[in-house]
C-alpha cells in the first residue's frame, strides 16, 4: 500500500503548483494592477484541485477521512487561507515588489493558517465523536472484570500488589468474576512463581520485549467483560480499578485515567525532572493524535473487552508510546472515550529512564505517523464486525456520564 502521507505530500506540492504558477502567467499578462485577481483565481484552483485529488486519491475509499468528506468545512477554511494568502502578497510586493518573495510568503502564511484551521476543526469532530457513548447487552467473557498487570523483575512486591487487588475488588465484583492477570515481561527473577503462588493467572513472556508488549499480550488473553490494565507498583491505587469498571459498564468503550485532570490528586509528588517530561511527552503527541488530550501516559486504562481486544490486536509498540496508539485507534473506529481523575502515588524504585524513554518515545511516535500513513491501524474483518456493531448502535449526542460507584454484586 502506498503511503497515504507521500500521496496528501504529492497533492499538496501539485496544488501549491498549480497556485504559483497561474499567479506568476495572470501578473505576466495583467501587472500589478489585477494582482488580487490573480491571486483570488490562482487560489481558487489550487484549492479546487486539492479538494478533488484528497478525495479521490489521498483518502478515496476511506471512511475515516473527515475533514475531505465535509467541504464546507474544507472550504471554509480556504477561504480564510485565501484572505491571508492575498493581504501577505499585495503586503510584501507593495514594499519589495518581487513577485516570488511576496507568493512565497504568502503560501506560507496561508499554509500555516490552514494547518491551524484544520486542527482546530478536527479536534472538535474527534471530541464530539468521543463523547458520543451507546448502551448496548455486555460483551461476552468468562469474567465481570479482568486485570491485567504488567511486570518486570517485581519479584519484591508482586505478591503485595496481587494481594491487595483481590482485597479490594472482590468484595465488589464476586470472587468468581475476577480475573488478575499478571504478565511476566521475561524477568531474570521469580515474578511468575511469585505471582502464581498468590493466586494470579500468569502470563509468560519469553523475553522482555517493554511494557507495550506485555500489556498488549495481557489484553489480548484476558477473559473479562471489561479489562483494565495498571502497574505493578500500584502507584494507582486499586480502588480506581472499580471506577473504570462503572463506567466501562455504563456503557463507555474506552476509559482512560488522567494525571491532568483538575479533580487529579497527587498523594507523592513526581520528581520535576519527571514532571516536564510526562508535560513534553504530552505536546508530542500532536505528531500523531488530532485530539488534545490532557494525559496519554497514564498507566491505568480500561476498555470493553471485546473493544479491548479489537485495539490491540492492532498494536504495535513494544514500549512507552504504545499508549499513544491505543487513542490513535480509538479516534480512527470513532469509539466511546472518557476521562477521568485519579490519585497518583509515585513510587520510588521505577525503573523510568526520563532521557532515554522520552527519546524513544519521539522515535516510536516517527513510527506511529508512519504506521498510521500506510494503513497498518485499519481493522481486519473480525475486528470490523465489533466496530460496525457499534456504529450501528451509536447514539450521535454526547451525554453526562451517570456516577461511576460500582455495588457489590
Amino acid at each position: 500500500m502506498r503511503s497515504r502521507l507521500r500521496r496528501f505530500a504529492v497533492v499538496g506540492l501539485l496544488a501549491t503548483a498549480i497556485d504559483f504558477l497561474v499567479l506568476v502567467e495572470g501578473f505576466r499578462r495583467y501587472g500589478s494592477d489585477r494582482l488580487w485577481a490573480a491571486n483570488v483565481l490562482a487560489l481558487a484552483l489550487a484549492s479546487g484541485f486539492a479538494y478533488v485529488a484528497n478525495r479521490l486519491f489521498t483518502f478515496g475509499g476511506d471512511p475515516n477521512a473527515r475533514w475531505v468528506r465535509q467541504p464546507a468545512l474544507f472550504f471554509a477554511a480556504a477561504t480564510f487561507a485565501g484572505a491571508l494568502d492575498t493581504v501577505v502578497l499585495l503586503s510584501v510586493y507593495s514594499v519589495t515588489g518581487r513577485i516570488v518573495l511576496a507568493k512565497t510568503l504568502a503560501i506560507a502564511a496561508a499554509a500555516a493558517l490552514r494547518w491551524l484551521v484544520y486542527r482546530w476543526i478536527l479536534f472538535g469532530v474527534v471530541r464530539r465523536e468521543l463523547s458520543s457513548r451507546v448502551d448496548r447487552p455486555p460483551p461476552g467473557g468468562r469474567y465481570r472484570l479482568s486485570v491485567v498487570v504488567p511486570a518486570f523483575n517485581e519479584v519484591d512486591r508482586i505478591a503485595s500488589t496481587v494481594e491487595q487487588l483481590r482485597a479490594i475488588l472482590e468484595p465488589a465484583v464476586g470472587k468468581n468474576e475476577l480475573q488478575i492477570l499478571v504478565v511476566d515481561d521475561g524477568s531474570t527473577d521469580d515474578t511468575a512463581g511469585v505471582a502464581d503462588r498468590a493466586g494470579a493467572d500468569v502470563l509468560r513472556q519469553s523475553e522482555n520485549r517493554g511494557k507495550g508488549a506485555a500489556v498488549r499480550a495481557g489484553m489480548v488473553a484476558a477473559e473479562g467483560r471489561t479489562v483494565v490494565f495498571t502497574d505493578a507498583d500500584l502507584a494507582y491505587p486499586p480502588r480506581h480499578v472499580l471506577d473504570f469498571l462503572g463506567e466501562v459498564e455504563n456503557g463507555w468503550d474506552v476509559v482512560v485515567g488522567s494525571r491532568r485532570h483538575e479533580d487529579t490528586v497527587t498523594l507523592v509528588q513526581a520528581h520535576w525532572f519527571r514532571e516536564v517530561g510526562g508535560r513534553f511527552v504530552n505536546w508530542l503527541t500532536h505528531i500523531v493524535l488530532l485530539g488534545s488530550f490532557r494525559d496519554t501516559q497514564c498507566g491505568i486504562k480500561g476498555f470493553r473487552g471485546d473493544i479491548g481486544r479489537a485495539i490491540f490486536e492492532r498494536c504495535r509498540v513494544d514500549g512507552f508510546a504504545f499508549d499513544v496508539e491505543i487513542f490513535l485507534i480509538a479516534e480512527q473506529d470513532r469509539l466511546s472515550l472518557l476521562e477521568i481523575p485519579v490519585s497518583v502515588e509515585n513510587r520510588e524504585g521505577s525503573t523510568v529512564r526520563p532521557v532515554h524513554d522520552t527519546v524513544m518515545l519521539f522515535v516510536d511516535f516517527v513510527r506511529v505517523r508512519r504506521a498510521v500513513g500506510w494503513g497498518w491501524y485499519r481493522p481486519n474483518p473480525a475486528q470490523q464486525k465489533v466496530l460496525e456493531r457499534r456504529v450501528i448502535d451509536l447514539d450521535p449526542g454526547p451525554r453526562e456520564s451517570p456516577s461511576s460507584t460500582v455495588q457489590s454484586s
